[in-house]
């Protein structure tokens, strides 16, 4: 079976070995960065025995802006528009199953070592969903002319035209930033955004960021996952969970900038960790994780976007 072995030492022999370490080692794992700025707070409403699609609305401004009244005049009247965001609630997991045979000889704890990398790879997996929603944004900026070190230009259909062939620098952070005040983004946290991208993307003004302990004045409990500071009324996370783009110059590489409302979580079953029901007389086990839910963008239209990317042609 595919699965941990006693007979196979990368598949679990090693697990009893002459003088083996007690300390349980792991390979590196990133922590959750873009799945922690979903908004589940509406995920309870969709529970079991709901279907599989969960729906939002979005309310537009009124069509009428309003105004002065004249003492002699009725009062005006206008209306607003109703749109409905929608996600298909599906199924995650994975298992990794073993053998009694090892369990029984093993020195280390197979069960709480198969639970830790399940664990990490549940992390993961939730990362990469809310990603592709993240990715699916209509708002895309690259540097003016594909060099520019001081504006950006803006593409509202999902896509750039043009190569990105500088790095991201301290005055393409103003630019977007004063973009997304100017579309009128609501702020994700007090009045600060957000930003998501790898670590060396953020090189080039890292020395110009504040220090977290600067600006949270209830402590580090507030920090979010990744958190390196603040600048430009954004806050910066690196992540390592998505892999950079193939972009052809090497310069830079995507990043995001976003404000309230980005992605929607909608939960029927949260992430759990299940056993098998052993088989074979007790010989054939396993655990699995597993999770019913979805993700899915909440603003599609470019006009309330609230999402903007950093990207490039190629």
């Amino acid at each position: 079976m595919a699965g941990q072995l006693w007979m196979t030492n990368s598949l679990g022999g090693y697990m009893y070995s002459p003088n083996l370490s007690k300390v349980l080692r792991y390979s590196l794992q990133p922590l959750c960065k873009f799945r922690q700025f979903a908004d589940i707070k509406d995920a309870a409403v969709q529970g079991k025995g709901k279907g599989d699609t969960f729906h939002w609305n979005v309310y537009s401004d009124v069509a009428t802006q309003g105004s002065t009244l004249v003492e002699t005049n009725t009062m005006p009247e206008t209306n607003f528009t109703i749109t409905q965001g929608t996600m298909t609630i599906t199924e995650f997991g994975n298992s990794v199953p073993f053998n009694s045979k090892l369990d029984d000889l093993s020195e280390h704890p197979v069960k709480e070592v198969i639970g830790k990398v399940l664990k990490n790879d549940a992390k993961k997996a939730f990362d990469i969903a809310a990603h592709s929603e993240f990715n699916r944004t209509p708002l895309r900026v690259i540097p003016t002319g594909g060099t520019s070190a001081s504006s950006v230009t803006l593409f509202t259909n999902g896509t750039v035209t043009g190569t990105n062939n500088i790095a991201l620098g301290n005055e393409h952070v103003k630019a977007i930033v004063d973009l997304m005040k100017e579309r009128n983004v609501p702020p994700y946290e007090g009045d600060d955004y957000f930003s998501l991208a790898h670590p060396s993307t953020y090189r080039a003004f890292k020395n110009d960021l504040e220090g977290v302990h600067k600006y949270v004045q209830e402590g580090f409990t507030l920090i979010m996952n990744g958190e390196i500071g603040r600048h430009e009324n954004t806050r910066f996370i690196e992540q390592t969970n998505i892999a950079k783009a193939g972009w052809a110059t090497g310069k830079s590489n995507w990043a995001y900038f976003f404000g309230a409302d980005t992605v929607a979580e909608g939960i029927a079953v949260p992430e759990e960790m299940r056993g098998k029901i052993p088989t074979d007389y007790g010989r054939s086990r396993g655990i699995a994780w597993y999770y019913l839910g979805g993700f899915g963008i909440v603003q599609t239209q470019a006009s309330q976007g609230r999402i903007f990317k950093w990207d490039s042609a190629g």
